[in-house]
């Protein structure tokens, strides 16, 4: 598949500009197909449960497939916060290794679940940044023979900025620290394997690069981490067999299953499934150069412009996600949108981000656009 066929799936880049996939990847024909055919088997079945379930199943292999995973290492959640939970609820903070490491650039989901694992014992430290940075010196701070779990965010929310996991990943198993990468902000806009960067775990979800809907995420734990985890997040499908309707007794399956809870969000693993399907058509790899050339192309122009532009220069420093600081966020959200024009904002950072489907034209409508409205951008001294 080409960029321009790949394109075409997208029926609102006829109509608008779309450079918010950091909040909603846009809505493809095949997963608009994808939900018909949910209802349509509904319609037709009245409750064909072993179809469904063999749809998330499908939807499984298809992602860990995705990721450089097996399909036995994946849990489909509801949410990454279901996933998260269920992973901090199976830890222990009793022993000598109670230290949380949390950056200052985590999504509060991530932040907040750790949080609450204070009153289990949890001590919260710190990895700070320096600002619109979070380089490794800021964990190696932190990070020592207390540090049980390094949560750590692949592209911040807010700025753009892009960890260097790689690096986060050999500075804690070094201390003998866990890893938990939050991948949503990154996931689907280029290729990742979880089994060669070396995470213990991680999580993400279908509504921005994945290009699927809210209510479904993944999680992904290391294969020698399973067995020793029992959550006490659970539900009746982190059985064995969840149709077996125990409530004498709790049995763990073998597989990333173990970290489920309850009843499969069946319609979201339809639309999510025909996502997946669609970015192997054009390949991860393809989508990767795309978007890094076009978030590339974007900041430097913006940058040419005089706008200040939150997101880090440095090579490897950036994801699909590049924000230029305005002096009012949600007004200029507005009048890019009077010019047709969908992106996002985080205070007064305006949030733009890209993805294959989206052209040099599209980059070049965003920065004419910014120049015309700036009065309502910081501009560099």
């Amino acid at each position: 598949m080409t960029l321009d066929e790949f394109r075409a799936r997208f029926p609102i880049l006829g109509r608008r500009v779309y450079v918010n996939s950091c909040s909603q990847g846009a809505l493809s024909t095949d997963v608009d197909e994808a939900m018909r055919s949910y209802l349509d088997s509904w319609h037709q079945g009245g409750s064909p449960w072993e179809l469904w379930v063999e749809q998330v199943e499908r939807l499984r292999a298809r992602f860990a497939a995705s990721i450089g995973a097996d399909a036995d290492e994946i849990a489909v959640t509801p949410s990454a916060s279901a996933g998260i939970n269920a992973v901090a609820s199976a830890l222990s903070f009793s022993g000598p290794r109670s230290h949380v490491v949390v950056g200052d650039f985590e999504f509060p989901t991530m932040a907040q679940v750790w949080l609450a694992q204070e009153r289990r014992g949890a001590v919260i430290r710190r990895a700070r940044a320096e600002a619109d940075t979070l380089p490794l010196a800021g964990y190696d701070a932190v990070i020592d023979g207390r540090t049980l779990i390094v949560p750590a965010t692949h592209v911040c929310f807010r700025n753009g900025h892009r960890t260097d996991i790689g690096g986060l990943v050999r500075l804690a198993h070094e201390r003998g620290a866990y890893v938990f990468l939050d991948d949503y902000q990154r996931t689907g806009s280029g290729p990742i394997d979880v089994h060669a960067l070396g995470v213990d775990f991680m999580v993400t979800g279908c509504l921005k690069y994945l290009l699927a809907a809210a209510g479904i995420g993944f999680l992904y734990v290391r294969r020698d981490l399973i067995e020793p985890l029992e959550p006490t997040f659970t539900g009746w499908f982190g059985r064995v067999n969840p149709f077996a309707f125990r409530i004498d007794a709790l049995d763990w399956p073998p597989g990333a299953n173990r970290f489920e809870s309850g009843t499969p969000p069946v319609p979201n693993a339809y639309a999510a499934l025909a996502a997946l399907e669609l970015l192997d058509r054009i390949g991860y790899d393809v989508v990767g150069r795309q978007v890094d050339r076009l978030a590339g192309r974007y900041a430097s122009a913006a940058r040419d412009r005089g706008f200040v532009v939150r997101t880090p220069a440095a090579p490897g420093c950036r994801g699909p996600l590049v924000v230029v600081q305005s002096l009012d966020g949600p007004s200029l959200v507005m009048k890019l949108a009077a010019r047709g024009i969908i992106a996002s904002c985080r205070g007064n950072g305006l949030r733009v981000a890209f993805h294959a489907y989206n052209t040099d034209g599209d980059v070049d409508a965003v920065v004419s656009a910014l120049a015309a409205e700036s009065p309502l951008l910081e501009l560099m001294n």
